[in-house]
């Protein structure tokens, strides 16, 4: 199993729209880690591009994110909504796709990668057996343990747990909003829950950003941290401008559908203190319809008018080279580890 092989136990977080690169990618590797390319928004032949150029940059193996496709929203769920925003912004055209799925997973069948992950959902048993059968690892995002069970029953080989605290969209099945009142559980709890229903190694990931952040879920059960905000400042993530100067800044995160229709989190921002609270549950269609608004952000400089996904400990972000920071991470792990070992629990 590839985490078994990783002399560091770190995974890069695979960050759609841009932050995730073939250098990323390698540079997470050349430390130690392993790292993976964000296949969501692009098209198929985009997608092979970057594993072509990402095997170009490292030999070590490396693994691509898929986003399962969800259900079609009515478009009276967000009619309102986006009128709304319409007579203040410009908008696109909300539309439902299945981002590639059938197409991105023939490529990765044809060109295997080390390592599939999936987000928003867990492939079929017969999915998951296609890419066992080129010796590619399914790993699926869980968020419950009810989520993980289906991974596991579908033949998931790693679960990547989704604390609350994690930067972006939340990975979860289902994004229904009758859920929102219910707390999402929290990284260590999680951890927690998933090892006392499963054997299946997790990969966790929600606010990781130092190496006791590192050493702690190790010490939980789970056998490797996914780092993501961390890495957004890195100068080999392909960050956007506005994105990666909000980074660092000790302004608060919050969870909103107001830039996409799924529940992600990212920095507080004007557009969602005004939007958050009326945005509807409808994924990917209130994310095209944004799509031209947040570009003119952007373009302009704008902080207030576009998504800043990041996780709750953004403002520990660093901004140094991947390599350096990967390698830094392992270091003060293993300082934690030892720490809390010796002075914590004497007399064990």
């Amino acid at each position: 199993m590839v985490i078994e092989t990783l002399t560091v136990p770190i995974v890069a977080a695979p960050m759609a729209g841009g932050p995730s690169t073939p250098e990323l990618v390698a540079a997470v590797a050349a430390a130690g880690g392993f790292g993976q390319l964000a296949a969501g928004y692009l098209g198929t032949e985009a997608v092979a591009a970057q594993i072509e150029a990402t095997r170009a940059a490292t030999t070590a193996p490396f693994g691509v994110n898929l986003f399962a496709p969800g259900a079609v929203a009515d478009p009276a769920v967000y009619a309102t909504y986006l009128a709304r925003l319409g007579a203040e912004f410009p908008l696109g055209t909300p539309e439902h796709d299945t981002d590639g799925w059938a197409d991105k997973l023939d490529l990765l069948v044809a060109d295997p990668v080390a390592v599939v992950s999936t987000t928003f959902g867990c492939p079929t048993a017969v999915e998951v057996d296609r890419l066992h059968a080129v010796d590619s690892e399914v790993w699926v995002t869980v968020t419950s343990p009810a989520e993980a069970l289906i991974a596991v029953e579908a033949g998931a080989d790693v679960l990547i747990a989704q604390g609350a605290e994690a930067g972006g969209h939340r990975g979860s099945f289902l994004d229904d909003p009758a859920d929102d009142p219910i707390d999402p559980p929290g990284l260590l709890t999680l951890i927690q829950l998933l090892t006392a229903v499963t054997s299946r190694p997790l990969v966790a990931a929600g606010g990781i950003a130092t190496g006791a952040g590192v050493a702690g879920v190790l010490a939980a059960g789970a056998s490797a941290a996914q780092i993501g905000t961390a890495l957004l400042r890195c100068p080999e993530a392909g960050t956007n401008a506005v994105h990666r100067g909000a980074i660092g800044t000790p302004e608060p995160t919050m969870l909103t559908r107001a830039f996409t229709g799924r529940r992600a989190r990212g920095i507080r921002n004007g557009f969602l203190v005004e939007h958050t609270a009326d945005a509807p549950a409808a994924y990917p269609e209130i994310h095209y319809a944004t799509a031209p608004l947040r570009a003119a952000a952007r373009a302009s400089g704008n902080i207030d008018e576009v998504n800043l996904w990041a996780g709750q400990a953004h403002s520990l972000s660093t901004g140094q080279p991947a390599s350096e920071l990967v390698a830094d991470l392992a270091v003060d792990a293993k300082s934690a580890l030892r720490k809390a070992l010796s002075s914590r629990i004497q007399g064990y």
